[in-house]
């Protein structure tokens, strides 16, 4: 997952069932459980200790699992130990894929309008059996607001006889997908088809293991969305209706597995129009355990990839500010903060793994100072994902682009350049990770 960034988009600056028997069945309610993750006011917390963590994105981990023509479990294995030798022991996947009519989405999808992927859903069984023998926790995002993955544009395109736009064509403009992507909270056919899937997922016994989900404490959160937003510009914005989403889908998830957290997957103020009371309202859901930022100065413009010697500082202003900003309306809430995106590009703009990354590994630096900083004191900063995890894979193409059928995965999900903002092996900012994750193991484990 990532945000659905394209390289035109300019940000904000300024019913029917899939299966039968998916009733709801609430679970007993449960003291915290050993082994699982919890809230305790701005702190998360493992067993007596505080949870902090140096993550990844890596959508793909699902689909290398699978036991299918697409997935690479030897892959699998190898990636996870990379990461782990890192010192990465939280990663930030895709649990669900919406498979339809949209242009850039991947295929195959977790599910259609009527049928699941049982071997995609193995795979997922398969990934957390593998990261669970890792001691590494997971996030699992149950759709998304970007076409990348299908999500919510594909939910409405099912129920409203095939109606969609695609994101980034030049005949509907930004922020005209947005807008139109926000009809799905309010529409009862969509948000149903999507309340099956919450209740599939959840309620799911693992092939690997013969472990429900919801008694696995390798999931640490079960997320919404990735980045759900209330529309593209505030004339479209239903807030109540946006907010009522995020309440009503996140008691569902605590009614199936009271277990585990639950978080939105917002990319923050910039998912929130800019307004901190929609993002306030939006996570003062009580079943909303923490929130999360994402950071993107290239794709909002704060930098410019071709220019990063003259615009860096300024990226550099904004991105401690909006951190600043995140840190203040967490600690109004009480409730924990993870910077769960941050991405940018090699030097020059450039998708080569050969380049340099000078001014990424700069950036990293900036996200893990200030996270480092926040942790040791006291702040609700609990962790970080970097956006995302390249790893052995390598661009199929000479131009960078992902096509239908290619299986070299990487963080650069298949809308966007090969190569854009993940991190490969080899890479410096590998090493800017480790003594990150290093720094932090070295912070005391005892809550202040």
């Amino acid at each position: 997952m990532s945000m659905g960034r394209g390289m035109d988009r300019r940000g904000f600056l300024g019913g029917a069932t899939l299966l039968a028997g998916c009733a709801t069945v609430p679970r007993a309610p449960a003291a915290a459980a050993p082994g699982f993750v919890r809230r305790e006011g701005m702190r998360l917390m493992l067993g007596d200790r505080p949870y902090r963590f140096v993550g990844a994105n890596m959508w793909y981990a699902a689909y290398l699992g699978a036991d299918a023509p697409y997935g690479d479990r030897a892959r699998l294995g190898r990636e996870l130990d990379t990461l782990k030798a890192m010192g990465v022991t939280n990663l930030r996947i895709l649990a669900s894929a919406e498979e339809g009519p949209l242009r850039n989405a991947i295929r195959p999808g977790f599910r259609t309008a009527t049928t699941t992927n049982a071997a995609l859903l193995a795979g997922l069984d398969h990934a957390l059996a593998e990261m669970a023998k890792r001691d590494m926790r997971v996030v699992l995002y149950l759709t998304n607001f970007w076409e990348w993955s299908g999500g919510m544009m594909t939910y409405l395109s099912w129920v409203n006889g095939g109606r969609y736009l695609d994101m980034n064509d030049p005949a509907h403009p930004w922020p005209a997908f947005a807008n139109f992507n926000a009809q799905f909270y309010g529409d009862a056919r969509a948000t149903g088809l999507y309340r099956d899937w919450i209740r599939t997922v959840v309620s799911r016994t693992s092939s690997a293991t013969g472990r429900p989900y919801a008694d696995d404490p390798t999931i640490m959160a079960w997320q919404l969305a990735n980045e759900p937003r209330p529309a593209g510009d505030v004339d479209h914005a239903d807030v109540a209706q946006f907010t009522a989403w995020v309440r009503d889908s996140a008691r569902l998830i605590k009614s199936l597995d009271p277990h585990h957290l639950v978080c939105t997957g917002s990319e923050g103020l910039k998912g929130t129009l800019e307004r901190p009371e929609i993002l306030l309202a939006e996570h003062g859901v009580a079943e909303i355990d923490y929130l999360t930022a994402h950071i993107w100065p290239n794709n909002w413009d704060w930098v410019r990839q071709t220019d990063l010697a003259g615009t860096y500082q300024r990226g550099e202003t904004l991105t401690r500010d909006y951190i600043a900003s995140h840190v203040r309306l967490a600690r109004q809430m009480d409730k924990p903060l993870v910077i769960e995106e941050f991405g940018y590009p090699r030097d020059g703009g450039s998708n080569d793994p050969r380049v340099a990354t000078g001014y990424k590994d700069r950036f990293y630096r900036l996200i893990y100072a200030a996270a480092l900083r926040d942790m040791g004191e006291g702040g609700p900063i609990v962790g970080t994902n970097f956006w995302a995890w390249n790893g052995e894979a390598r661009a199929e193409h000479s131009d960078y682009r992902f096509r239908d059928g290619d299986r070299h995965y990487m963080g650069d999900p298949p809308h966007e350049p090969q190569g854009w903002y993940g991190i490969f092996t080899g890479d410096t900012t590998v090493r800017i990770v480790a003594d990150h994750a290093a720094a932090v193991a070295r912070l005391p484990q005892t809550v202040r």
